[in-house]
């Protein structure tokens, strides 16, 4: 009887060569996630804790996203330079070949550094019979470079339809945007400093930021930063948050001591923010997942806010299980989606995501409609907001609730917040270096 392949164990990370443990690392997380269908963002999470050194949790992360950004040009140069594909149960090899493409390719690294620690990774993974093969493909990667693709490629087919029919002269830099690295975006928490401060701090602390016109409380670093390194942050006075999410706060115009429902709070940055320009607000922030209200805590505590919030765990599709009556003023609903708005900073999404997603989302999305608008006060607003750029889960969703909402209407945004579409507005990724994001005003007529 044929005995079956004996795998040498991985030695414990203390025992690998530098570099080596966050190349294996890397690919077990992109194994998880382009194999079995897992958030990188959760992967992350129980990845980078194992890396004591923060060059390397940086590594970890740059490698994940640039093999998921460049994911079909790299999958094309192993189809057409290996004479038999690997196996259905090669995954994580075939990550790891994929890292070392990064390396050479998006990430630029230096060549010998590179190939030794990829192909040492293969052996500390129990590969050792596959390690010539890792070196020969990647010094085929690195003589002749990856051949390039289009960055619509990069995204399903049915994907990138819809985009090219949502925005036709826009398509090819929805493309190209949705593929670079993100920068990070800084919110400044009012009731700790003001931005001119923080901007100061910044500078002493040799960190490179500006103001921006968009955002009252926002801060662009052009090159990221660990918020480690960030003056204030652990205190509060800083939080990461794009600009695009920041505007949430200024589409809503809140007025003071108002009660607010943040409908789908977790993580809880935009209640935190409203909370901040106003800590008189009556805010409920509610999420249907009860294990994400502890990051809600978490950001009110970090930020001082949450003195006043309450946070619950409650369906916000199903007002009569929990809600007691009482209108609210204002209403954020920050919509479940296709998240196809942030691909740049959720590149698992072109992983993840499929075309029968979004009818199931687009039906989520309206029957939260419906239910928030039933707990608006006359006269109050609820703004929808999504991370989305297709019109079928934005634009033609508030269309069809105003047809079937005859105590509808919608109150006009201004340019700040994008393209016009109909009775909301659309920034589409990249655009002044900001999320894709849509923003519809929504009132309820007295």
């Amino acid at each position: 009887m044929t005995q079956p392949r004996q795998t040498k164990p991985s030695p414990s990370s203390s025992a690998m060569a530098p570099g080596v443990p966050t190349r294996v690392l890397a690919a077990r997380v992109l194994a998880q996630v382009i194999g079995r269908g897992r958030s990188l963002k959760a992967e992350l999470a129980t990845a980078l804790p194992t890396l004591d050194d923060s060059r390397d949790r940086a590594l970890l992360e740059a490698l994940c996203f640039a093999v998921l950004r460049r994911r079909t040009a790299y999958d094309a140069a192993l189809a057409s330079w290996m004479p038999r594909p690997l196996g259905a149960r090669e995954d994580e090899l075939r990550a790891l070949l994929l890292v070392g493409f990064a390396q050479l390719d998006a990430l630029d690294l230096p060549a010998h550094a590179a190939l030794s620690a990829t192909v040492e990774a293969a052996r500390a993974m129990g590969r050792e019979r596959q390690a010539g093969m890792v070196n020969a493909l990647l010094r085929r990667a690195q003589r002749e470079g990856i051949p390039p693709l289009p960055a619509r490629d990069a995204f399903p087919l049915w994907l990138a339809e819809m985009i090219e029919q949502d925005w036709p002269d826009q398509a090819a830099d929805v493309f190209n945007a949705s593929l670079l690295a993100a920068p990070l975006w800084l919110r400044v928490n009012r009731q700790q400093s003001t931005r001119e401060a923080m901007l100061e701090k910044l500078e002493a602390a040799g960190i490179a930021a500006e103001a921006s016109a968009l955002g009252a409380d926002a801060i662009r670093l052009p090159v990221p930063v660990a918020v480690s390194a960030l003056p204030g942050f652990a205190e509060g006075a800083l939080s990461v948050q794009d600009l695009s999410a920041q505007q949430v706060s200024d589409a809503l115009a809140v007025p003071k001591g108002a009660r607010v429902l943040d409908a789908c709070a977790a993580p809880g940055g935009k209640s935190a923010h409203l909370l901040e320009r106003d800590p008189s607000l009556q805010l409920l922030a509610l999420d249907i997942d009860p294990r994400r209200l502890k990051r809600i805590s978490d950001t009110f505590a970090r930020t001082g806010v949450g003195a006043k919030a309450q946070v619950r765990a409650a369906d916000a599709t199903d007002p009569a299980s929990w809600w007691d009556g009482q209108p609210f003023d204002v209403i954020l609903l920050d919509a479940p989606c296709s998240a196809t708005g942030i691909i740049r900073r959720q590149p698992d999404v072109l992983v993840h995501r499929r075309a029968t997603d979004i009818e199931a989302l687009v039906a989520l999305q309206a029957r939260l409609l419906d239910a928030c608008f039933s707990m608006l006060a006359p006269g109050g607003t609820l703004l929808y907001a999504t991370c989305s750029i297709l019109r079928e889960e934005n634009q033609f969703q508030v269309e069809a609730f105003l047809q079937r909402t005859p105590r509808a209407g919608f109150l006009p945004l201004g340019d700040a917040f994008g393209h016009d579409s109909w009775a909301g507005r659309q920034r589409l990724p990249g655009e002044h270096d900001a999320d894709g994001f849509f923003y519809a005003r929504l009132l309820k007529k007295g």
